[in-house]
C-alpha cells in the first residue's frame, strides 16, 4: 500500500469514529460510508473483503443464531411472565432492581453471546423499569456492561473472548479453569459501583399495586418447546467440542437457529419471515463494515509495525506486555467495537511472539497450539482488555449496540455522552481488577 493510500485509510477510519462519537449521522451509515470511500478508491479490495469474512463469519453467526433463537420466545408469553415476577421480587425498591438485573443477566450470558442476552432480557427490564417510573436507558446501558462483563465467565460469552479463545486453541473447559473467576471479580465489582453511578435508579422506592398478580403464561407448551431448543443450544455449546466430530459454537448457534425457525413452522405461531425480519441487521452489517475497517488499517502494515516496536520497547517481558496490552486494547475497545480490534490485535501479539523468538513462526497459522504457558499470559490480557473496553462506549461492544437500537425503538434514545456517563466510572473499575487477576495468575504460572 502506498504513502498516501495508508493516509487515506487512517483519514478515514478516524473520520468514522468522529462521525459517531459526536452523533453526526446514524453510526451504521457513517461506517457503510467509510467503508464505500476505501472500495471506491481501490483500498479495499474484494479478496480484503473476503479474508476479512473468514475472520469474522464466526461472531457474526453466534449473533444471528442468538437472535433468531431469543425471537422465537416472544409470542410464548414468558418475557411478562418473568417480568412481572421480577417487578414482585424488587418490593419497588430501585436497588433490588439494580442487583437483581445482574443476578439475571450474568447467568443467562455464561451461555449465550452478550447481545443474544441483552435481547433476551430487554423487554423485562423496560417493563419494570415503567413500572417503578424510572428511566429504562440507565438499567439497559447497565444491562449491556453486565452482559458484556458476564461475557468473561464461558468461552462462548462474547465475541471477543471466542476469538482469542479459538486463536489458541483453547477449549470451553480449559477458559473455565483459567479465565472464569477473573470474569466473576468482573461482575462483583459492579455491586459497590452502582450507588455512585446509578443513583436515580439505586434510590428509588416505589409502591408496588396491592393486586400485582403474576401473568400465567400465555402458551406453556410451546415456550417449554422454545426453551427446549435454547438449552440444547446451551448443552452443545458445553459439550459439543467433546464430540467425535467436534461441533464449534457457531455452528451450535446456527443449528439452533434452524431448529427455532423449524419450530415457528410447525407450530404456526408465527411466521419464518417475521422471525428473519425482526432481527438486527442492522447491528449485523454494522459490525461486518467495522470487520472490513480493520482488514484496510491491517493493509497499511501498521500492525506488523507495532508488532516490532512492542519487542523494541518492552524485549521479552511479558507480565508488562500484557498489562500493556489490557490498556490499550480496552482504549482502542472503547473506540471501536470490540470484536474487529480483537482480529487485529491476535495478529499483533502473535507477530511479536515470533520476534521474541517464544513462538517458531508457525503459531501465525490458525492451527498451532502449543503456547508456552508463559504467553497465555498476554492473551489473558487481551480477553479482559476487548471484553471490559468495550463497556465504556456506546459503540464499543455489539450489545452497547443493540441495548441503544432497542431504546431507540421504545422511545428513547441513548447518545455517546450518555452512555460514556455510566461506561468510563464502571471501566476504569473493572479493568483495575483485571489488572490485578492477571498478574497474581503470571506470578502463579497459571
Amino acid at each position: 500500500m502506498s504513502t498516501l493510500q495508508t493516509v487515506i485509510t487512517l483519514m478515514v477510519f478516524a473520520g468514522v469514529i468522529l462521525t459517531i462519537a459526536v452523533n453526526l449521522i446514524d453510526m451504521t451509515l457513517a461506517v457503510m460510508l467509510g467503508v464505500s470511500i476505501l472500495m471506491a478508491l481501490g483500498i479495499l479490495t474484494m479478496q480484503d473483503t473476503l479474508k476479512s469474512l473468514q475472520t469474522s463469519q464466526a461472531m457474526l453467526a453466534l449473533l444471528f443464531g442468538g437472535m433468531v433463537v431469543a425471537r422465537t420466545l416472544k409470542p410464548t408469553g414468558i418475557f411478562e411472565y418473568v417480568g412481572d415476577r421480577f417487578l414482585r421480587a424488587t418490593r419497588g425498591s430501585g436497588r433490588r432492581f439494580l442487583l437483581l438485573l445482574i443476578a439475571l443477566v450474568a447467568p443467562i450470558c455464561a451461555f449465550l453471546p452478550n447481545a443474544t442476552t441483552v435481547i433476551l432480557v430487554a423487554p423485562i427490564i423496560i417493563r419494570v423499569a415503567r413500572a417503578l417510573e424510572v428511566d429504562f436507558v440507565g438499567p439497559m446501558v447497565l444491562t449491556a456492561i453486565v452482559s458484556n462483563s458476564s461475557g468473561l465467565l464461558t468461552l462462548v460469552g462474547d465475541p471477543a473472548t471466542f476469538l482469542v479463545g479459538s486463536s489458541i486453541g483453547m477449549t470451553f473447559t480449559q477458559y473455565l479453569s483459567r479465565m472464569s473467576l477473573g470474569g466473576l471479580l468482573a461482575i462483583l465489582v459492579l455491586i459497590p459501583i452502582l450507588p455512585k453511578v446509578m443513583p436515580e435508579v439505586w434510590n428509588v422506592q416505589r409502591e408496588l399495586p396491592p393486586n400485582l398478580h403474576p401473568v400465567p403464561l400465555a402458551r406453556p407448551g410451546l415456550c417449554a418447546a422454545a426453551l427446549a431448543v435454547l438449552i440444547l443450544m446451551i448443552v452443545m455449546f458445553i459439550f459439543g467440542e467433546h464430540l467425535p466430530s467436534p461441533v464449534v459454537p457457531p455452528a451450535v448457534a446456527f443449528i439452533g437457529a434452524s431448529l427455532a425457525l423449524l419450530f415457528v413452522y410447525t407450530t404456526k405461531i408465527d411466521t419464518g419471515e417475521k422471525v428473519l425480519q425482526d432481527v438486527d441487521w442492522k447491528t449485523l452489517l454494522f459490525l461486518l463494515c467495522m470487520f472490513w475497517l480493520v482488514e484496510a488499517v491491517t493493509k497499511t502494515g501498521f500492525i506488523q509495525t507495532m508488532s516490532q516496536q512492542i519487542h523494541v520497547w518492552f524485549g521479552n517481558d511479558l507480565l508488562l506486555v500484557a498489562m500493556v496490552m489490557l490498556v490499550g486494547i480496552a482504549l482502542a475497545s472503547s473506540l471501536l467495537a470490540n470484536t474487529p480490534v480483537v482480529a487485529a490485535s491476535i495478529l499483533l501479539i502473535k507477530g511479536y511472539l515470533v520476534i521474541a523468538e517464544l513462538v517458531p513462526e508457525q503459531a501465525l497459522g490458525p492451527t498451532f497450539t502449543a503456547w508456552p504457558k508463559a504467553t497465555l499470559s498476554v492473551f489473558t490480557a487481551m480477553m479482559f482488555g476487548a471484553t471490559l473496553g468495550g463497556n465504556a462506549t456506546l459503540i464499543g461492544a455489539a450489545a452497547n449496540v443493540v441495548s441503544a437500537g432497542i431504546c431507540a425503538a421504545n422511545g428513547s434514545r441513548v447518545t455517546f455522552a450518555r452512555f460514556l456517563r455510566y461506561g468510563v466510572p464502571i471501566t476504569v473499575c473493572q479493568l483495575a481488577v483485571a489488572a490485578l487477576y492477571v498478574q497474581v495468575m503470571a506470578r502463579l504460572g497459571l
